[in-house]
């Protein structure tokens, strides 16, 4: 029976061992990542919330995390080119690259929010409910996203769709509010009592601020979907 030299197998456990040790930095990297994204969407929140201007702070760290989207996919394609992992070690390098540019999103949207509040001005007298309830339920997403990442839950995508529906909705409904004509005296008479401008400032930030919190519950969906494929090795068909 063929065996491999003793040499063989020690060198074939240290370049396991290099690997294991690039998968835990890669896995750090991500979850670092994790952490500054979420700050940076629920700090945009409060701007909008609170009329705080924090768009130095939020472009800070928008870069931040796309520099380090860049050092993952760099870091990434060195393991497999150096190690040629295979199995679960390659589906999680490969979705690493794709999670962490989903983080890099978490960062950016953030950005365009507050953008739209500089742009925008004064909106303290708007009806701000129908933003901050989308807020809401998109921060429980990126919760259970990253939660679903640490635990490596295969479930999670499915939760996250059925939320990422309501947030749908949540939009859909707010943009029909805005294009139909309103039939209701007591709406009306609200209406006179503001400018002609701050009702469009306010239907115009609100909108945008529900489309990028929208496209972040999208890609709360696909770092399910990567945590998914990791566990299971079957891609989920996105929607």
């Amino acid at each position: 029976m063929f065996q491999i030299p003793l040499s063989a197998l020690n060198y074939q456990c240290y370049m396991t061992r290099l690997l294991d040790l690039g998968i835990d930095h890669i896995r750090n990297i991500i979850m670092d990542m994790a952490k500054l994204s979420e700050n940076s969407v629920f700090t945009a929140i409060e701007s909008y919330e609170k009329g705080v201007d924090v768009k130095t702070q939020i472009f800070e760290w928008s870069e931040i995390l796309r520099v380090i989207q860049e050092e993952v996919a760099d870091l990434a394609i060195e393991l497999i080119a150096r190690y040629q992992p295979v199995a679960g070690d390659l589906r999680f390098i490969r979705s690493c690259m794709e999670i962490s540019y989903g983080f890099s999103r978490f960062g950016r949207y953030p950005y365009d929010i507050v953008e739209v509040l500089e742009t925008m001005g004064y909106i303290f007298d708007c009806d701000k409910a129908a933003v901050l309830e989308m807020a809401k339920k998109v921060r429980e997403m990126i919760l259970l996203s990253v939660a679903a990442l640490q635990s490596r839950d295969k479930n999670a995508a499915s939760k996250l769709y059925e939320m990422d529906d309501t947030v749908d909705a949540l939009y859909w409904k707010y943009l029909r509010k805005v294009i139909t004509p309103s039939k209701n005296e007591e709406d009306e008479n609200k209406l006179e009592e503001k400018t002609e401008v701050m009702i469009r400032r306010c239907h115009a930030s609100a909108l945008l601020i529900l489309r990028y919190l929208e496209r972040i519950s999208d890609h709360a969906c696909y770092v399910g979907d990567s945590v998914n494929y990791i566990v299971t090795g079957v891609s989920r068909p996105r929607r």
